[in-house]
């Protein structure tokens, strides 16, 4: 068994690997938005944002595998697949937002610059860091959380003491099924069917002589340590957001409210320093993917280093694109990809967390066929080909609410299992 201080270590490390500048801009602006409703928000919030996840490296812990593992149950072509596509929108996406969180926090409130100049700069270092693998970035990932999370249990306790503990009337329909989308945006989920393997294989490495149960028995206890952390930083910022629903404009950003909620709680330079420590974390996130991102692809090229190279230019040419555009609208533009995306890498992690008895090969096809399948009007209405409430997906149960097919796979889920078992009786 393992002593408290490996634990606790262990679980630094996991919030570490979920903890990023999405996830902080996120939950403020969630809270702003829902009111007295706020309590319901972070639980929909953190069930897809904190507990996916944290499920997603005790599926890792039990494979001992890689991306590749998830979907291996369901075709080897179609877990190579998955993997090009979650690389894609890693690449695509989040990786750019990190530029542009930057420049929203870190530059644009001190310097005229454009944001085009910001993200030129920003990805021609995150080249360079990527060709140039450095120690730095370990370093000042350990000692960036830390700092963060500091500054951050300072905003959420002042907030809590300076605004009146009063509530405004919600702005979201449907608050508890909004918060599970919004947490869709963090890309916790994909971050931990991602680079979950990285902490396994560390753990694997520092602990060679312990048994596989004690490093699972490890695992767990850290899993959920660092998700209590994450659930307690997200309801105190969502909370922070909407006891502030007085103080801010109702269009503001979800950057202008964090830097607000900053300023006015630590003050002009606790909101500099705030902005410098999620700059680099931004940096660090960035770097993290376009190297994870140009090592598979060189994996599938023989190892070659001439496909990392092309790679990593390819992902620092996106980001400079992308990343030139505000956060709002990356996240908009991320919608319709993770509609789709998003529900087949829960459904891989669940199917991977239950005992195998009840996760056969012929119940991860047709589960994951199903999802598939029954995200498809969920991405047509992300992109506004139907209407959300189209006549023509309307028998679909929880289609409203953008998760019709969360019944579809469990139904699927059951009745494979009950076929599979009458035919082997």
């Amino acid at each position: 068994m393992f002593k408290k201080k490996e634990i606790l270590v262990t679980a630094f490390a996991l919030f570490s690997l979920f903890f990023g500048a999405g996830n902080l801009i996120l939950p403020p602006l969630l809270g702003f938005n829902s009111g007295n409703q706020w309590l319901v928000v972070t639980i929909g919030f953190c069930l897809s944002a904190m507990a996916i996840p944290i499920l997603g490296i005790l599926a890792h812990a039990k494979l001992q595998g890689t991306l590749m593992d998830f979907g291996k149950k369901v075709s080897p072509s179609f877990s190579l697949i998955y993997a090009f596509f979650i690389y894609a929108i890693a690449i695509a996406l989040p990786s750019p937002r990190t530029a542009s969180v930057t420049h929203e926090m870190a530059v644009q409130p001190y310097w005229d610059i454009s944001p085009w100049f910001t993200s030129s700069i920003y990805f021609g270092i995150v080249f360079v860091f990527a060709m140039n693998r450095s120690k730095i970035l370990g370093i000042l990932g350990k000692l960036l959380t830390p700092a963060i999370i500091l500054i951050l249990v300072f905003v959420i306790g002042i907030t809590m003491f300076s605004f009146p503990f009063e509530f405004g009337p919600s702005t979201i329909a449907s608050p508890f099924t909004n918060g599970i989308l919004e947490g869709y945006q963090t890309f916790d989920a994909i971050g931990a069917v991602v680079v979950g393997g990285v902490i396994i294989i560390s753990i694997n490495l520092r602990h060679t002589d312990a048994s596989y149960e004690d490093k699972k028995a490890l695992i767990r206890s850290a899993g959920w340590l660092a998700g209590l952390a994450l659930f307690l930083i997200y309801m105190g910022l969502i909370l922070s957001g909407a006891l502030s629903h007085t103080y801010f404009d109702a269009d503001t950003t979800r950057t202008a409210l964090l830097s607000g909620l900053a300023i006015n709680s630590l003050g002009n330079v606790g909101n500099l320093f705030l902005s410098i420590l999620v700059g680099v974390a931004c940096f660090t996130t960035a770097v993290g993917i376009v190297t994870g991102t140009a090592d598979f692809v060189r994996s599938r090229f023989n190892d070659s280093q001439l496909a990392y190279t092309i790679t990593a230019i390819v992902g620092s040419v996106l980001g400079v694109l992308m990343g030139q555009f505000n956060v709002g609208y990356i996240i908009a533009v991320a919608l319709p990809s993770l509609m789709f995306i998003y529900p087949i890498t829960i459904i891989l992690i669940l199917l991977n967390v239950v005992p195998e008895k009840y996760a056969s090969p012929l119940v991860f096809k047709t589960v994951t066929i199903a999802t598939i399948l029954f995200s498809v009007p969920d991405f047509l209405g992300s992109i506004r080909a139907i209407a959300p409430s189209a006549d023509t997906f309307s028998w679909i149960p929880l289609q409203q609410y953008s998760l019709g097919w969360v019944l579809p796979a469990l139904l699927l889920f059951i009745v494979t299992n009950i076929v599979t078992k009458a035919k082997s009786a």
